[in-house]
Order: structure tokens, then sequence, then C-alpha cells
């Protein structure tokens, strides 16, 4: 025992096919123990490149990490620009690189690099809408935008930058499937699709099919906490654990407890079926932007929330940019703020521990190949203790949830926000 820490038809006919013969697997073999890192391509070195990126590949399988999700990196637009670089979600040409960032001959250096160290490479795909001066808006300005009553093409929210994407036209569907062809065509392993919730599910369920029959390794990951966008039959092999994260920030600031986590882990399994991945996090760009950095939301309770992330059943985890090295810094949106110091630390030690722990046991699997979920009875109020297990594995995992320390029946303490973790 040890202890480890372009023509719409063309689309609907690619659908029709795919429900003559399915023969993908439910996911690709790779996933399903794999833990995710989001690359801040701007951020993460001080040139703010691909090269920067490449120059980091080998710390990064030191870390441990299998997919790297890399944000944006797409040409973005220049009317309606946000701060001085803008976002990368307001792109102006899907097929082309974001010159900040290199050339494409850069970002198919960072390719091939990241594949022979062994990492998969996903994007961020931003489907949704696009730049006020995105190519398709001189193209086809008519009937690819969504429109107000005086003409207007708008935008939703605060997203001045954008324009919404019609999705009532057809057409868009195969222009989007067209583009993401383009990438999935030259490696690429798969996509993290923005705001998958803001399309109708319909768009998905007609373009998503033919990219898993022609390109069947490849993972897709939907930014959207629906179930029917989580069938992996017909589209995506994970969506976003977002209540979970809202929860985690909630007990850790006092407002909710182990029983709300015991109903939303009921109400999810329920929701979700088994073989769904449920991306788990206690940060992501738009958190530590906008929302605050992990240690602003969860304080003491950092270490442990990271802990559920990587042994709740079909969780998927995610590292965000930084978080390896505990940065306590929220990372500017608009304009060039590259990670500071990236030394390694404690929390270094930690997050190369959990993704090995993940890495070795098939207890902690997700879509379905992992063990259920059983609590362990007679735990203290505020401990949330639980075992997962398969033939030849099991781990238990015993967590205090509260801000004081607590003896466990066994005569062990653990200490305020404290966890153990046996794996055997």
């Amino acid at each position: 025992m040890k202890k480890m820490i372009l023509a719409a038809a063309a689309v609907l006919a690619l659908a029709a096919c795919h429900k003559k013969a399915d023969v993908r697997p439910l996911h690709p073999e790779w996933t399903c123990n794999s833990v995710l890192y989001e690359v801040n391509v701007r951020q993460f070195s001080p040139e703010g490149t691909f090269a920067g990126v490449q120059a980091q590949l080998p710390r990064l399988k030191d870390l441990g990490a299998d997919i790297l999700w890399l944000m944006p990196m797409y040409e973005i637009g220049t009317e309606g620009r946000k701060g001085t670089l803008g976002s990368y979600y307001a792109i102006s040409d899907y097929c082309k690189v974001n010159p900040e960032f290199g050339t494409m001959a850069d970002f198919d250096s960072l390719l091939v690099a990241a594949h022979r160290e062994g990492f998969k490479v996903i994007l961020d795909w931003v489907a949704n809408q696009t730049a006020p001066d995105h190519i398709w808006m001189r193209e086809r300005p008519a009937d690819f935008y969504e429109r107000d009553s005086l003409g207007n093409a708008i935008y939703e929210y605060d997203w001045t930058d954008t324009r919404s994407l019609n999705y009532e036209n057809e057409a868009v569907w195969a222009a989007q499937d067209s583009c993401m062809r383009f990438w999935l065509d030259k490696g690429v392993d798969g996509f993290r699709c923005d705001a998958a919730g803001e399309m109708p599910a319909k768009f998905w369920k007609a373009v998503l099919p033919g990219l898993r029959r022609d390109y069947p390794d490849a993972y897709l990951l939907a930014e959207a906490e629906k179930p029917e966008l989580g069938d992996p039959a017909e589209g995506f092999d994970a969506t976003y654990a977002w209540e979970l994260h809202h929860l985690m920030n909630s007990i850790a600031q006092g407002e909710k407890t182990v029983q709300d986590l015991k109903d939303y882990i009921a109400r999810d399994a329920e929701n979700y079926p088994h073989h769904q991945f449920r991306l788990m996090f206690t940060s992501n760009h738009d958190e530590n932007s906008w929302n605050g950095t992990e240690f602003e939301r969860l304080g003491d309770a950092v270490k442990v929330m990271a802990v559920l992330c990587f042994t709740l059943p079909e969780g998927q985890p995610l590292v965000y940019t930084g978080q390896e090295i505990g940065m306590d810094h929220r990372l500017a949106f608009f304009e060039k703020d590259p990670v500071p110091d990236w030394t390694a630390n404690g929390f270094t030690a930690f997050y190369k521990d959990l993704i090995a722990m993940r890495h070795a046991n098939a207890a902690l699997s997700a879509g379905g190949k992992g063990g259920p979920l059983v609590y362990i009875d007679g735990m203290p109020e505020g401990v949330l203790a639980f075992s997962r297990a398969v033939e030849g594995n099991k781990v238990t995992v015993c967590a205090n949830l509260t801000a004081a320390e607590v003896a466990l029946p066994d005569g062990r303490t653990l200490p305020a926000w404290g966890y153990d973790i046996v794996c055997e």
C-alpha cells in the first residue's frame, strides 16, 4: 500500500453517412486517464510566441500533462479591438495564425515537436462569433450574421469586439466544418469548443459525427454544461463541470457543505451517463482573469479542491497556465502579461504527484472505465471520504472540507482543508 497525492448539404450528407456506420468507439483510448493543460500562448513566455511554448515542452512533459489545449491562436480582428492586443476570441480568419504568435511554419514546428514529445494538441474553437472584420463579413455579410431590425450585425453580452454568426443558415455549418477540417488535416488532435451551448445543438449534431467518422482519434470538449451535448456517440467527449467548480468555491468560502457536494455528485450522475467525461478544474483563463486566481476564491482549500478534480467519478482534470507553480496573479486578457517566474516549487511537486497518480490508477479513469464512488461511513461532519475500485486497483480519498482540524475514526487527524489519499 502506498500513498500518493462548404455547402450545407455536404454537412447533412456527412451526418447521414454517419448514421449508416459508426465505427468509432465512444472515446479515443488515449483520453480516458488523460490530464489537460491549458496553454495561454500570449502569456506563456516573455516572447508570447509559438516558439516560446515549444521551448517549454520538456517542462510540461516532466509535469506529466497529456493534452495541450492552446487558447485561440488564429488571426484576430482590429475593428473594435479591446485593449492593446485584443481578444483571442475575436477572430478574423479561422485558417490563419495570429502573427503576434509567429508564422504558420512556427505553429507547425510546435505541433510536430509536441507530438514528438508524446502530447496531444487541441485548439480552442470559437464557433459562436467572429470579429466584425472577419473575412466572412466581406464575403457573406447578408446571411452569415445575426442582425437586428435595423440590419445591424449584433453581438452577445459585452462582447463588443465580435459579431454573432447566424446558425439558422446551414451554410454557416458547412463553413465551420470546412475550417475545423483544415486544422485536423494539419494534424491537430481535436478541439475545445468555446461557448458551445450558445449554438443550437442541431449544429453540433450535424457536424461532429462526420468529424468523428473521418478523424476517429480526435478529442472534442464542449465549454457547456448541457447533457444533450455530452453524448460521445453524437458529438463531444466531454463537457464542463461548471456547477462543481462554483460549488467548490462556495464550500471554501463557508457557504456550502459536504452534503451539498454529495447532492451534486448524485445529481450529476443522474444527469450525465457514466461514459461522459466531465472537465473538472479550480481555474482556467476565464476564472483567472475575470473572477480571481484560485487562491483568491479558494484560499487554503486550493489543494484539497484540486484533489477532488483528479479523483471524482468521470472527472477529467485541467491544469491552467501557472497553476503548477502556484501563480497567484490574474493574467491580463488584452495585454502582454507573461507568467513572471516558472521556477518549480511545492506546487509543481503537488501537481506532478496528482498527475502521476491519475496515470497509475485505473480506478480513477473516466469514460465508464474507472471505479464507482463508494462513500465511507462514520466520518465527522465536513469530511468527504470515498473509495473507487476496479479489479486490481483501489483508491481511497479522505478530504477535510472545513477550516478546522478533524479527528478520524481510526485515530488519525486531518488538518484544516487537509486530505489523505491511499492507492493500493
